[in-house]
């Protein structure tokens, strides 16, 4: 679309999350007028440690923020794959950090961080807090939303970035209800100074045991903090399980005893409880004038720490469409199908979880204990 036409639109996007904030930065770039409605009334420093990968980072250069998220992160070489006591199964240096004109290492950010920092690039008065959804109206060429305190908006690109339980989806798309994985996941964030001596460089670590209990262990020495999570086979899907110390604690059994003497020393009020969903893959994302983006059109299971870059990449990829095409529809059927088979194949992957005698699915042709990354 040329610059005049990009300059013109009117687009409102409903969700301030990892998805909805890039969204709203990159074609914020493009000119367009670009409203962001957070159900939140404030944002605050939630969730935990992620990595953003080096496609993601490429991004970030592209708009002109890397600085600014490299100041909140650092730099990663590799993941490692161990069993419960430690021992190697395989070592990987993150892919894609060379492919660029400047190397991208993987970068290791709190959601909180990662958060704020998108807000602080974007105008204030482009971002309204405590706008909640509660309806979606498609006429064709442009899309109204109504939010719960009576506001609405109408704009000529509706941008549904609700996450997995999604209103737009729901509404307007397919009625898509969350599945369950079968597993919780208990996180928590922790002084780096109380993992027993653990956190001794920027490398995230995944510890299995043959009983299907999973530890990602994911430093953030830029705070001296370690992101810590504990993901366990369950038969509980509702949505915020409760769980015990001395169930957590049972759960490490087998595990490193530096591994267990953290968890036993947690503090259990400040731990996060939930459920692991994904959803099945979305036929279709868009209409003339709304589209889905990042979790509300491809939610996928944490194990492959590709929720959050993809819903970035999604954010590059709208951007990318808006330029190329003529138009706002056209351009939504192109991120469509430009985005779709990447998002459908990772969630493909993801649902595969981690064992050590899946490594090679996820990563084919390298058995365990032979990449010879040094660390």
């Amino acid at each position: 679309m040329q610059t005049s036409t990009l300059q013109d639109l009117d687009i409102a996007v409903v969700g301030a999350g990892y998805g909805g904030a890039a969204a709203a930065k990159a074609l914020t770039l493009l000119g367009a007028n670009v409203q962001v409605y957070e159900q939140a009334t404030r944002i605050r420093e939630v969730g935990a440690g992620i990595g953003l990968r080096p496609p993601t980072l490429e991004l970030f250069r592209a708009w002109g923020i890397f600085d600014d998220m490299a100041a909140v992160s650092s730099p990663s070489d590799y993941f490692e794959i161990l069993d419960a006591t430690g021992g190697r199964i395989m070592i990987e240096e993150w892919p894609g950090i060379n492919d660029y004109a400047l190397p991208n290492k993987t970068r290791l950010i709190h959601r909180g961080d990662f958060i704020e920092t998108f807000l602080k690039v974007l105008p204030a008065e482009r971002v309204h807090l405590g706008h909640k959804m509660e309806t979606i109206t498609d006429h064709g060429d442009k899309a109204t939303v109504r939010f719960a305190n009576g506001v609405e908006v109408t704009a000529d690109l509706v941008i549904g970035a609700d996450g997995i339980r999604s209103l737009v989806r729901q509404q307007l798309f397919a009625d898509r209800e969350p599945v369950y994985s079968g597993e919780h996941a208990y996180r928590i964030v922790i002084p780096a100074d109380d993992a027993y001596g653990l956190v001794v460089d920027d490398n995230l670590r995944m510890y299995l045991d043959d009983k299907g209990t999973k530890v990602y262990f994911l430093p953030l020495r830029h705070r001296n903090q370690l992101s810590y999570d504990i993901t366990a086979l369950s038969e509980d899907a509702s949505w915020s399980p409760e769980i015990t110390k001395e169930q957590l604690v049972e759960l490490m059994g087998g595990f490193d005893q530096r591994l267990v003497d953290i968890t036993r020393n947690l503090d259990m009020s400040r731990l996060n409880c939930r459920a692991v969903f994904d959803i099945d893959p979305v036929d279709v994302w868009h209409s003339d004038a709304v589209t889905l983006l990042g979790d509300a059109a491809h939610a996928m299971l944490h194990h492959q720490g590709q929720g959050a870059n993809q819903a970035i990449q999604d954010a590059g990829g709208l951007a990318d469409a808006l330029r190329e095409a003529d138009s706002v529809r056209e351009a939504l059927a192109l991120f469509q199908e430009k985005r779709k088979p990447v998002t459908d194949e990772l969630q493909r992957i993801s649902r595969q979880s981690w064992d050590a005698e899946k490594v090679d699915d996820v990563f084919p042709g390298q058995k365990p204990a032979t990449v010879g990354v040094k660390p």
